[in-house]
């Protein structure tokens, strides 16, 4: 696993990461495997494709949850309420 204060995955890792440990699952974008990579997917959350940010934020705040992660952004927050679980 890369180093634990990095947000970078060599190619490999990312290719051993399951589906569940990405923001967007069926496109494999916004890896979450740890706590670094979860405040990664948060600042870089404004580049994804805007009919993929409600299930990209209910799933940043699921992983932030998990790696007890403080998550800042409002905007995160007012896009997962628009995910239908």
């Amino acid at each position: 696993m890369a180093n634990r204060f990095s947000d970078k995955l060599t190619t490999e890792e990312r290719k051993e990461l399951p589906s569940s440990d990405f923001g967007l699952p069926e496109t494999r974008e916004f890896p979450m495997p740890d706590a670094a990579h979860v405040r990664a997917a948060e600042s870089y959350f404004r580049y994804a494709p805007e009919d993929k940010k409600p299930l990209l934020a209910y799933r940043i705040l699921q992983k932030a949850a998990e790696f007890g992660v403080d998550v800042q952004s409002p905007v995160i927050f007012e896009w997962a309420e628009k995910h239908e679980s």
